[in-house]
């Protein structure tokens, strides 16, 4: 078996992994129906046979649910070709309320970022540098959200069966998402800002090299000169930063920084890609819950192993309770807010949104540390939106909410918020092919 063989071989058994055929993850028809929450009543039947049986026996709900499953899915398919059937031009997608979204909350994750950053800063200043404790009470309150309206959603008995079969895919989403954060952070203490950001664009390349080995994202020319033309406004913004000495200066050992910034970076690619694929599939609320459950247990074993000297050294008070209450609040917001944009856009598309990060930062540096904004800042921030707008350019009107790995008629997907099933669902009902129903989409 040569070297060509071997990658192929991998990359497969990837693929199989993550989710290419569910009836191999040991999910029935009837189960994936379940999950997108089409089982209960009032839901759409199809023109099936409903075969009755009497004595007690389940096998009529058996068949009638299989048969909605498969109306369900020709419903969809119907929607998903009146969508895609529309005449389209090269600025189409643009003019859709979609767009607009996922541009916001692309700028909403990057406003968060930003704050985080701040609140870290400021604990700082005071001498409290606890990276991986401070992140513990962001998972205990995802817990306490989305693990209580789960358990209300599932009951403890369907929550427990999921987590003995799909438990180690959520531990390993949340590990690496616990890693990325632990390793970006510890990056600063070596390195200098310049070196950190720069090894930060390769997260954007793990996205999209992964999306394209195992979830089989083909991206078009349009997607990927956005990408670039971002890129190209963030090199601007760290040219500026370089111009204006601010880019941190001399470094306390180099490579040992810039080696763990790169396993950061590569941890967060890898988290961001999971995870779009995880929301595609199944609930956010069930997708966050165990990110807060698992998160919590691993990132609480870590703080207590590598933070504990400087839990003892930091300063207490009433100043840093408060801003480790704003850094706990806001990166839950931001923890909440990612599934929508891997819904409605991709792993990639969140990436490119946060380089926006750095201006907004400076933004609130000149009003609250007092720095000085260069003529560079304004212009790179200005690139960096055309790129995400170029991003979208001569795609369909489902942008990327249509993912491929979920097969064409997205059966294989929830029909939750941002997801081109409940697009296509919605679509079909305005056509009469589906009634309309009172079920809340996950």
């Amino acid at each position: 078996m040569n070297l060509s063989d071997i990658a192929t071989s991998s990359i497969q058994t990837l693929r199989d992994v993550f989710g290419q055929d569910n009836q191999r993850q040991g999910y029935s028809q009837v189960q994936q129906f379940e999950m997108a929450d089409f089982n209960k009543q009032g839901q759409f039947h199809g023109p099936t046979t409903t075969v009755e049986v009497t004595g007690g026996s389940s096998a009529g709900s058996h068949f009638d649910s299989a048969g909605a499953d498969v109306a369900t899915n020709e419903a969809v398919g119907q929607g998903l070709q009146h969508i895609e059937a529309k005449k389209v031009h090269w600025y189409s997608y643009l003019a859709t309320t979609d767009f607009w979204i996922v541009l916001f909350l692309g700028q909403l994750l990057a406003l968060c970022i930003t704050a985080t950053n701040t609140f870290s800063t400021f604990l700082v200043n005071y001498g409290t540098s606890i990276p991986a404790f401070q992140t513990v009470f962001t998972y205990i309150l995802l817990s306490l959200i989305y693990l209580t309206y789960t358990l209300y959603e599932y009951g403890p008995k369907k929550y427990g069966k999921i987590l003995l079969r799909d438990g180690w895919k959520y531990f390993i989403l949340s590990f690496l998402d616990v890693q990325g954060n632990y390793f970006t952070v510890l990056a600063y203490r070596y390195t200098n800002i310049l070196s950190a950001q720069l090894i930060n664009f390769w997260a954007i390349v793990c996205v999209v090299i992964i999306s394209f080995l195992l979830l089989r994202v083909r991206y078009k020319i349009f997607q990927i000169l956005g990408i670039l033309i971002c890129c190209g406004g963030m090199g601007i913004l760290l040219a500026s930063d370089h111009i204006q000495g601010t880019n941190g200066g001399p470094a306390e050992n180099m490579l040992k920084g810039d080696l763990f910034a790169l396993l950061g970076a590569t941890c967060y690619g890898l988290t961001n890609v999971f995870e779009e694929w995880y929301v595609s599939k199944r609930p956010m609320y069930e997708v966050l819950s165990f990110m807060g459950l698992f998160g919590m247990c691993i990132n609480g074993v870590q703080a207590a192993i590598f933070d504990r000297e400087s839990f003892r050294e930091a300063t207490w008070n009433g100043s840093v309770a408060g801003y480790l209450v704003g850094y706990t609040l806001v990166l839950a917001l931001f923890y909440s807010v990612v599934p929508f944009i891997l819904r409605i856009a991709s792993a990639a598309f969140y990436n490119i949104s946060l380089l926006t990060a750095n201006f907004w930062g400076t933004i609130i540096g000149i009003h609250v540390f007092g720095f000085a904004i260069h003529f560079l800042y304004p212009i790179a921030f200005v690139l960096i939106i055309i790129g995400l707008t170029v991003y979208f350019l001569a795609g369909s009107m489902l942008g990327e909410s249509k993912k491929p790995w979920l097969g064409d008629n997205q059966e294989d997907g929830i029909a939750g918020f941002g997801t081109a099933k409940l697009k296509a669902l919605n679509a079909a009902r305005k056509q009469g092919l589906a009634p309309v129903n009172s079920t809340s989409p996950a």
